[in-house]
């Protein structure tokens, strides 16, 4: 049945091999489930609940893309998207989560409609290249401050805005510990380093007496504060429009940039270098963003830490399926989750700030027209504490600067477009 399904002998593997794949990947990135529920709780959603809408979408989206799309690629609520979904959209706008939940759900119907119609392959060409490398990179900056703020290393300051916090405090040792555990044991290789780190401060932490112990296993907690909580009526507002349109730009870059790169690494791209079955691939991201936001949690995306699964044979489906199974084993996990503090998750912020900021690296920094509106994208998102206002400031730019340095012919119509939208959004709103 499992030949029948994945096609084992035609991709060079076998179900030992898959299965060894599909833990290791779900190692690499199993922090979610502790981090998510921390980040989507500061809007006032119950964390028990996010913790188990969570591991239920990522177990949806994983085993939808194993099944019907072949991949071995994991899906889960996606990093730096959690954050936009707090931190700009709930505490920056001001509107209930629930509004945000209906948002989240509305990119991902428009985010399966173009994956019906094959608008994505036009949308994605269309948009420059530095931007995207520029967005990548602005949102693991963004992730940056918001863990540097949560482990106290970074803190308010009347006069410079922000400043150092106080490094004697045992909570910001920890937190400085764990990142360079994490960052040393990434180094070597080792599997499951970011979680070993997370859980080594956790360990640490409860030590010392700084963080209650409440045991590891339990029955799964209620799902129902968070279930079917979306508001679609309050997220088709003329204010959230802007929302709908980054939750759903965000994921559709994030998604295809890791589907290429994962495949690529894999060997699974076509002659051509193109995704064979590329439709299905999507659809299935775009099926979990919908069921995540009816659970109750921010937008799904495929992990790049699926890589570390192909790293070690994977190349089917089966692995991706073996990634859903292990994250409905961890709704048994709720005590442990609750114990992890802040501080401890903050390190795998950070280390996933170090790894989206590589992208700076590649924008052609000899063409200013290029460089310059790449810069204000990233810089923009953590200064202004907001992912759209950094798209937004990119677009605007890098038109406007396109423009007045007689480069038209560099401006594709989508951007010129996207740009007008988001000036007459600051003019009108």
């Amino acid at each position: 049945m499992l030949e029948a399904l994945f096609k084992l002998r035609e991709h060079g593997t076998d179900v030992k091999t898959e299965v060894l794949a599909g833990f290791t990947t779900f190692l690499t990135m199993a922090y979610i489930i502790f981090v998510n529920p921390a980040i989507l709780s500061e809007t006032g959603m119950d964390f028990n609940a996010v913790f188990v809408a969570t591991c239920l979408a990522a177990a949806l989206g994983s085993a939808v893309m194993g099944l019907v799309a072949n991949y071995p690629i994991a899906l889960a609520p996606g990093m730096g998207l959690n954050a936009y979904f707090t931190f700009s959209v709930v505490k920056g706008m001001g509107v209930s989560w629930q509004v945000a939940l209906g948002a989240v759900f509305l990119s991902g119907i428009i985010f399966l409609v173009i994956s019906l119609f094959k608008v994505r392959e036009a949308m994605v060409n269309a948009i420059p290249h530095s931007l995207k490398l520029a967005i990548s990179a602005g949102v693991g900056l963004f992730l940056a401050i918001i863990a540097l703020k949560n482990a106290g290393i970074v803190v308010a300051h009347p006069a410079t805005l922000v400043t150092l916090g106080n490094v004697h405090d045992p909570k910001v040792v920890l937190a400085i510990l764990g990142f360079l555990l994490i960052l040393a044991l990434e180094y070597r290789k080792v599997t499951g380093g970011v979680i070993i780190g997370v859980m080594a401060v956790t360990v640490l932490a409860v030590l010392l007496g700084y963080q209650e112990f409440k045991g590891v296993f339990s029955a799964p907690p209620s799902i129902a504060p968070t279930f079917m909580q979306m508001d679609l009526q309050g997220a088709l507002s003329a204010s959230l429009v802007g929302v709908v349109f980054v939750f759903f730009f965000v994921d559709l870059f994030d998604t295809t940039g890791t589907l290429v790169g994962v495949s690529h690494r894999a060997g699974l791209l076509d002659s051509n270098g193109k995704l064979p079955r590329l439709k299905r691939a999507l659809m299935a991201d775009s099926t979990a963003i919908v069921a995540g936001a009816a659970l109750g949690t921010s937008s799904c995306t495929a992990y790049v830490e699926s890589a570390a699964g192909t790293a070690v044979g994977g190349r089917t489906g089966l692995t991706a399926v073996v990634v859903a199974i292990l994250f409905l084993v961890a709704l048994f996990l709720s005590p442990l989750a609750g114990a992890v503090p802040a501080y401890a998750t903050a390190p795998a912020l950070c280390y996933v700030a170090v790894l989206m900021a590589r992208g700076l690296a590649e924008i052609n920094w000899d063409d200013l027209t290029e460089s310059a509106p790449a810069v204000i994208t990233a810089v923009a998102m953590p200064f202004t504490f907001s992912i759209a206002d950094g798209i937004a400031f990119g677009f605007i730019s890098y038109a406007g600067l396109k423009l007045l340095s007689g480069r038209f012919k560099d401006l594709s119509p989508a951007v010129v477009v996207i740009a007008a939208l988001w000036v007459m959004k600051f003019a009108m709103f």
